[in-house]
């Protein structure tokens, strides 16, 4: 469980807080009375999760700047002074990362560097936790999940630079943070759905848009295995990681992987049939024409490390996130107050065993 007597009080600086993952993480630290400061470029879609649910009411510091700019982001970390720092900010897509590599590389590599020479030149920090994702391995098609001793590689710029940045944390950790007592993580999930993402290119928002204005969904790859979560659940991950990378220290500072039963690593055409049959007789998909960038076939992770030493499982399977997603979407459609509906989800998804 997260220990919300834990957080409450808690100094924590967030970047990348006005994105999907960031904005779901500051209502859940909001709620239990984390004293949250955001740093992160404006919201890059409209609409967007930050906006609709009203994230900003919760947040003790919203700023907004670019975490390759290590002077502004030195400025506003010692405003907030924060005891934890939770680095969410990155380029995530890779279908972007093909048409702009540099930046790619420069947001997720160089980005993460600036916020860990930020924090080893902050006073006051005692936990750091990296959010990663799962195409940091070499990806061999393998058909069992990656373990965090697996190498790091990466055939597309996204992929690599995560790659990169796996390798960047555990530089700084062993060079400099682990020497002053900041006990330094990552973490590493993958394909998260949820409600309040419009992010262009991701399956689902790009499903429930094709869905809505009744012309069928274009799929690049359909029989593309990916592990699929409610993005609740790594983030519960990584909240109960922080709080151990905080109390423990060095034995936990490490790379964690943060993924889904093994059954709910399913296809990309096995979500879109799902959503469809929600959504009634008028959806349909097809299989895009033409070349494509490369991805990868096949991703699933191996997550024994922290089914084992944090006690950490997923709790809504993928047809249960497909529902609750579902149903997020359907709430702002009707106009619902839905910063009190994300925090609704919140509690069930808590609550749930």
């Amino acid at each position: 469980m997260v220990n919300a007597a834990f957080w409450a009080g808690k100094r924590v600086f967030v970047t990348g807080h006005t994105g999907f993952k960031g904005s779901w993480l500051c209502l859940w630290l909001s709620a239990m009375g984390a004293r949250v400061s955001g740093y992160a470029l404006a919201p890059s879609t409209q609409p967007n999760l930050f906006e609709a649910a009203a994230v900003a009411q919760g947040l003790a510091q919203h700023t907004l700047g670019d975490i390759r700019d290590l002077a502004a982001l030195r400025h506003a970390m010692a405003e907030a002074a924060p005891e934890i720092v939770l680095h969410l900010a990155a380029q995530p897509l890779v279908p972007r990362s093909y048409e702009d590599p540099l930046e790619t590389w420069s947001s997720n590599v160089m980005g993460t560097a600036q916020v860990l020479e930020a924090v080893r030149l902050q006073p006051g920090v005692r936990a750091v936790l990296v959010v990663s994702s799962d195409k940091c391995y070499e990806n061999q098609e393998w058909a069992w999940g990656y373990r965090e001793s697996d190498p790091m590689g990466g055939h597309d710029p996204y992929s690599a630079s995560k790659g990169c940045t796996e390798l960047v944390v555990a530089s700084y950790r062993r060079a400099f943070l682990a020497g002053q007592g900041i006990a330094l993580g990552s973490a590493r999930a993958g394909n998260v759905i949820g409600g309040g993402d419009w992010t262009p290119t991701r399956l689902v928002p790009d499903v429930l848009a094709a869905f809505a204005a009744g012309r069928p969904v274009t799929l690049r790859q359909p029989g593309a295995i990916r592990p699929w979560q409610h993005v609740l659940d790594p983030l519960r991950g990584y909240l109960v990681l922080a709080q151990k990378l905080y109390q423990e220290g060095a034995p936990w500072a490490e790379g964690w992987n943060f993924g889904p039963a093994p059954s709910d690593a399913r296809t990309v055409a096995w979500v879109v049939e799902q959503l469809a049959r929600a959504w009634g007789p008028d959806a349909a998909w097809a299989v895009e024409s033409g070349e494509r960038p490369h991805e990868a076939h096949t991703l699933k992770l191996d997550c024994s490390q922290a089914h084992s030493r944090l006690g950490w499982q997923p709790r809504w399977s993928a047809a249960s996130a497909l529902q609750h997603t579902l149903d997020w979407y359907r709430a702002w459609q009707a106009g619902a107050d839905m910063r009190q509906h994300s925090l609704a989800q919140i509690i069930e998804f808590e609550s749930a065993a």
